[in-house]
């Protein structure tokens, strides 16, 4: 006995001779996918049928019909009361037949010059152009609250790093900042993303076109569309703009992982820089003790999945003549995701950030050990008419000598100093402490705390 999905006239399968199988149904359906599509669906669909009843290729009274029947689907569907079918394949399928369901042999007049592959086209970029701007948002509104943690914060000096060595201290705030940077790139890249999402492929059809006298620009009017894709064959084949997309996503994770990794260390026991707050740690099963970073670690996880769906859409596009390819449906679970990853995790990250409680004596501690004066005092040397390369030397010197002692380069009395060299007056003191170095790097772009609250009023904060 055949099941009722198997008895059910497929909408495009007049040429064929007997029902779809289905185990090709079941293998085939992307309805538990792109459901969440149904919005931008009829939206583009409404356009479509306005501009076919503007062009007379429909009638007026058939287009209202159309689009009083899509408006009332749509409530449907967010009530909960439309009932989807996997025998449908995919929303688009869904939404026509419940059309034709509602308002007769009129529904069936809307797919007149369309195709399914310029409409998922359509479909896709108008829910990631959504997407997209606020993901802009949520963007800024993290770099905002990195900014406000910076000026919180603007006092406290730690150690900078390199190869995850004490370096240099540097303003905490200065710190912030440069992740302030990174999602301010991360934003333009999305800002420049969104160029190329807003091109409209409604009207390409299957890949060529259509021999009716349809108006694409008053279909991009409708949608606000601001181009019109020129290439039919580009545009039912061109998933470009979620490459894009998942590429900006990408980097964005690196940045996001990084300051994910950062936390995690900084608020171990070893660093002590930083308490996360308790609403957004867990603890042990079977440790009482344990304070664990949970959402850092979990925004540092998710960064493999997000680069991940990179990679499979690249494979998936690597080998696709033109123009359509059942292929093409494999992007929407990795945008879906991306999407969803990306929004939850710039959100947390910024309410982390704004909860974010700082060890100012820990971290000044930190900066004062490390010999991370070194550098200043061959600059000292340097102002004093040393080559940099003799005053290296002689700053090494001293650094070892420090070691070999137990004790800081600022410790060692003046004699003791001017046996490395005869330069050395007792105005090196007041290059050597933590405050002094930080505050004498006024270069364009330094940790000096002038220069950080120049940033931090251009921005605003």
């Amino acid at each position: 006995m055949k099941s009722p999905n198997e008895e059910k006239i497929k909408l495009w399968g007049g040429r064929f001779t007997s029902v779809t199988a289905s185990s090709v149904e079941a293998f085939t359906a992307s309805i538990d996918v792109d459901a969440r599509l149904y919005r931008h669906d009829i939206a583009g669909s409404i356009a479509h049928a306005k501009m076919l009843a503007r062009q007379g290729i429909i009638s007026a009274r058939d287009a209202r019909k159309i689009v009083r029947g899509l408006k009332a689907i749509e409530r449907e569907i967010e009530s909960g009361k439309f009932a989807f079918s996997p025998a449908d394949e995919d929303i688009h399928m869904n939404i026509e037949r419940r059309l034709t369901e509602k308002i007769g042999a009129a529904g069936g007049k809307l797919h007149t010059a369309r195709s399914r592959n310029d409409q998922v086209a359509l479909d896709t970029r108008l829910f990631l152009r959504e997407e997209v701007r606020l993901i802009i948002q949520s963007l800024q509104s993290l770099g905002r609250e990195l900014a406000r943690a910076a000026r919180r914060h603007l006092d406290v000096i730690m150690p900078g790093y390199t190869h995850l060595q004490r370096a240099q201290p540097v303003l905490f705030a200065h710190h912030l900042l440069a992740y302030f940077e990174m999602f301010e790139r991360d934003r333009e890249r999305f800002a420049s993303c969104l160029e190329r999402i807003n091109v409209l492929p409604l009207g390409a059809g299957a890949l060529a076109g259509t021999t009716f006298p349809i108006d694409r620009n008053y279909v991009a009017k409708l949608l606000d569309f601001p181009r019109v894709a020129k290439n039919s064959i580009d545009a039912v084949s061109d998933r470009d703009f979620i490459l894009e997309f998942l590429s900006a996503s990408a980097i964005l994770f690196v940045h996001l992982s990084r300051l994910a990794e950062e936390l995690i260390l900084w608020s171990s026991h070893e660093f002590g820089f930083v308490e996360l707050p308790d609403r957004y740690c867990t603890g042990s099963s079977m440790m009482p003790q344990k304070k664990n970073p949970d959402v850092p670690e979990l925004i540092r996880g998710k960064s493999g999945r997000v680069f991940g769906h990179l990679h499979a859409l690249l494979t998936t596009m690597k080998g696709l003549p033109l123009a359509y390819n059942r292929d093409l449906q494999e992007d929407k679970t990795p945008l879906f995701d991306t999407v969803d990853t990306v929004k939850a995790s710039v959100a947390i990250v910024r309410e982390l950030m704004g909860e974010l409680k700082v060890r100012k004596d820990k971290m000044l501690a930190a900066a004062r050990d490390g010999f991370m004066n070194a550098t200043d005092l061959a600059d000292y040397l340097v102002h004093r008419g040393l080559p940099f390369r003799t005053a290296h030397a002689i700053s090494g010197k001293i650094v070892q000598h420090c070691i070999d002692r137990g004790c800081r380069i600022e410790e060692l009395p003046l004699t003791e100093l001017r046996r490395f060299s005869a330069k050395i007056e007792r105005n090196v003191y007041n290059y050597l402490s933590a405050e002094s170095v930080v505050g004498r790097h006024r270069s364009f772009g330094g940790t000096a705390r002038s220069n950080v609250l120049r940033r931090l009023k251009q921005l605003r904060i």
